[in-house]
């Protein structure tokens, strides 16, 4: 009678290992390496109705995925997620089998010859996840990651200044907005989109749009939904949902100076391959020295520790010398933003923040300076 009980409390699902291999590697990425609550570093398998859905929160952004299984009973099981993920890969088969029996504490992992007995959370210990019933609206796929893409860089890593680890998303009708800024550069990216986006300005997670980035790569469209604290998005049979940060976003308009006294029309390439060989000199917090005379713009760096370096490029400038620093990192990172072949640069003073741009391009990319030694 104990023999019988046990089997129906069994749970066991087959499947493809390729597809369980694409599944832990989106949802892995939401695993919480902290540790301080072992649960979340392990991904939740629900099991049931020809299907396993896998899940991985750090509470701030969870992941989930869905994949087809041949499955017996109906359960959940959260295995170790660096385990699991390093251990997907490696197997011998192309068919893995999971079983697991709720008195074990332990799940069975077979593929081919291999099989191994792996130690298990608590499923009641998982936290729930934010629901996915929401009204859902899609959204052209390639203009929101491409705005993604173009602003994520600028959001600070900061967690002391939450509200600029994130990028401000804001639907304007038929118009998507999005900026983001670390207080030493500001990124903004205005896209048109087919049709009008829902109703929404929020301030989202930068590291949680730039999953979404990769879980919606090669997809034509993305589903959005939004809720009081959480925003969801929807790819193929993934999901991303991540809280919304509070707190007030700078007030991008008012970043941007009016009036520039200078604005050169510079080639993006060139400009670009030169500052990523003087980037090579520019150690720690070295700035890169942009100076413009008649007719030609200078890049050097002087780094004591390394040695220095000295390039120059024929520009259309023309007026008293100036001279202006800016991180090297940064300026590279504002120069590779842009979608253009020439790019425009304008300047106030050395002391002033200067303006990238292209015409036809709606981005910009505002870079502060760095006070120049001498």
């Amino acid at each position: 009678m104990e023999s019988q009980v046990a089997v129906e409390s069994d749970v066991q699902l087959t499947c493809a290992k390729d597809a369980l291999v694409a599944a832990v590697g989106t949802v892995s990425r939401a695993v919480s390496t902290r540790g301080a609550v072992q649960v979340l570093g392990g991904i939740l398998l629900e099991v049931g109705s020809g299907a396993v859905q896998l899940a991985a929160t750090d509470m701030e952004l969870s992941l989930r995925s869905r994949i087809d299984a041949d499955v017996r009973g109906e359960g959940s099981l959260v295995v170790p997620g660096k385990l699991l993920a390093d251990l997907v890969r490696l197997l011998p088969s192309e068919e893995v089998t999971i079983a697991y029996r709720s008195a074990d504490g332990a799940a069975e992992i077979r593929s081919g010859a291999y099989t191994s007995r792996v130690n298990i959370f608590a499923p009641e210990d998982f936290p729930r996840l934010p629901a996915l019933d929401v009204p859902l609206q899609e959204i052209e796929a390639a203009a929101l990651l491409e705005t993604i893409e173009r602003v994520a860089r600028s959001a600070s890593r900061d967690e002391s200044r939450p509200v600029l680890t994130g990028i401000l998303v804001r639907f304007e009708g038929d118009k998507l907005v999005m900026a983001a800024t670390d207080s030493y550069r500001l990124s903004v990216k205005e896209t048109a989109l087919a049709s009008p986006g829902p109703e929404l300005e929020a301030i989202i997670p930068a590291r949680a749009l730039t999953e979404l980035a990769r879980i919606a790569a090669g997809a034509d469209t993305v589903l959005l939904g939004v809720n009081d604290n959480h925003v969801v998005f929807g790819a193929g049979d993934s999901w991303l949902t991540t809280r919304r940060i509070d707190g007030q976003f700078p007030n991008v308009r008012q970043l941007v100076p009016e009036t520039f006294e200078v604005s050169l029309e510079l080639p993006r390439r060139e400009l670009l391959d030169i500052v990523r060989r003087a980037s090579v000199m520019a150690q720690r917090n070295t700035p890169l020295r942009l100076r413009f005379a008649e007719g030609e713009l200078t890049v050097s760096v002087q780094s004591q520790d390394v040695g220095e370096t000295r390039e120059s490029l024929p520009v259309a400038y023309t007026g008293d010398p100036l001279e202006i620093g800016f991180n090297a990192d940064f300026l590279r990172d504002g120069l590779d933003s842009v979608d253009a072949e020439t790019v425009t640069l304008k300047l106030i003073n050395p002391l002033r923040p200067g303006l990238i741009s292209a015409e036809g391009d709606a981005f910009w990319y505002l870079i502060m300076p760095i006070r120049l030694a001498g």
